[in-house]
């Protein structure tokens, strides 16, 4: 991937995590963007009660990387640090 395609691609994700935002806030959490490899993994860090809550990993598994990956296809999987 170049580096204009990494631009452009991080933008599209940071769109999707901006629709997704709303609905981690309801619940007193939120997610940040930091980084994404050149493989195509997003690192995100998770913030309010995300960053401690019991079922954080389900949330960015199924929720986050779920709806990333569905938008963008050259999203290959999501972390968190």
């Amino acid at each position: 991937m170049t580096e204009q395609e990494k631009i452009v691609v991080e933008q599209k994700v940071k769109n999707a995590i901006d629709q997704i935002r709303p609905y981690l806030q309801q619940d007193g959490g939120d997610v940040e963007y930091v980084d994404m490899t050149a493989e195509g993994v997003v690192i995100v860090r998770l913030q309010g009660h995300c960053g401690s809550c019991p079922h954080a990993q389900q949330t960015l598994k199924q929720g986050i990387e779920q709806a990333l990956c569905k938008a963008i296809p050259e999203v290959k999987r999501v972390e968190k640090i």
